[in-house]
């Protein structure tokens, strides 16, 4: 009786020891936080890493469904960072003993006010700070990087910024990957056919603010004579100033694009029947835009 009541203490002790789960190398020790907004809901998602006391990354990750991360780290001195969209990161440090848990409780994520957004008014990309870059899948294998070297726009910010819109026009000819016969293969008419469709065009009227600086443009591209609607997943960076003292506002964005939506379906095959060039085109562009005239 009295061996059954100890085995049984010793499984209640097991189940509710906070490393009872984990299986920590000699040495080591458990690292844990849970994150929180200011409604004390879980912030999902949420960038964590951990780095050690000469600034080296030891571990980095995202919270889970219930903002909540475990990492196991050898013993030691370490430092913690926080951060999620919208939100201001959060820093702590934390020491780390072996075999223990150094838990920092709930942290709660204060709300980060969002970047001065540009005055009302026409705006124009200022191309020499500005790229619109592309990337392709090759053979399966390597990815191809490439850019347009030409283009020009114009924003017109709205009293309302979800009321803005946009204008884009991109040369085709300047496509520029950094191989000669490439980038004439290219523009031939197996791809862009830059003899018909000599540009690209983008245009927006629906800005809508996802939170923080996010930010969904919505338009019209029209690529090798089909026009698609596209979304641009946008980072607002905020306003600065340039060399000469004027004011810039600026940008990151990404989409995706499917090369058979716009016709552009060329598919030579390799004897394995891998196509050389993959069925989708990411873009990026990095845009700066400066009031206009």
């Amino acid at each position: 009786m009295f061996g059954r009541w100890l085995g049984n203490r010793t499984n209640r002790v097991q189940r509710t020891s906070p490393l009872a789960a984990v299986q920590t190398p000699e040495n080591a020790g458990v690292l844990s936080c849970r994150v929180l907004d200011p409604v004390n809901e879980p912030v999902r998602h949420a960038e964590f890493a951990v780095t050690d006391a000469m600034g080296r990354k030891v571990v980095s990750g995202e919270t889970d469904p219930f903002g909540a991360f475990v990492t196991t780290v050898p013993a030691g001195e370490y430092r913690l960072a926080v951060s999620a969209e919208g939100f201001t990161p959060f820093r702590a440090n934390a020491t780390v003993g072996e075999n223990a848990l150094a838990s920092l409780g709930d942290v709660t994520l204060q709300l980060a006010r969002p970047p001065e957004l540009p005055a009302p008014g026409d705006w124009e990309i200022e191309p020499t700070h500005s790229s619109i870059g592309f990337t392709a899948r090759h053979i399966g294998l390597a990815r191809i990087h490439g850019r347009f070297n030409s283009f020009a726009g114009v924003v017109r910010i709205a009293e309302r910024m979800e009321q803005s819109a946009m204008h884009v026009v991109i040369d085709a000819g300047s496509i520029d990957t950094n191989v000669r016969m490439r980038d004439e293969h290219l523009r031939s008419a197996d791809f862009l056919d830059v003899e018909r469709f000599p540009t690209l065009e983008f245009y927006s009227d629906r800005f809508l603010h996802k939170g923080g600086s996010r930010w969904a443009v919505t338009g019209a591209l029209s690529l090798h004579g089909v026009t698609r609607t596209v979304t641009l997943d946008t980072e607002y960076l905020g306003l600065g100033h340039g060399m000469g003292g004027e004011v810039r506002a600026a940008c990151r964005a990404r989409t995706e694009l499917h090369r058979d939506d716009f016709t552009v379906s060329w598919q030579s095959m390799l004897a394995r029947g891998i196509a050389v060039v993959g069925p989708s085109i990411r873009v990026e562009l990095d845009v700066q835009i400066v009031p206009k005239g």
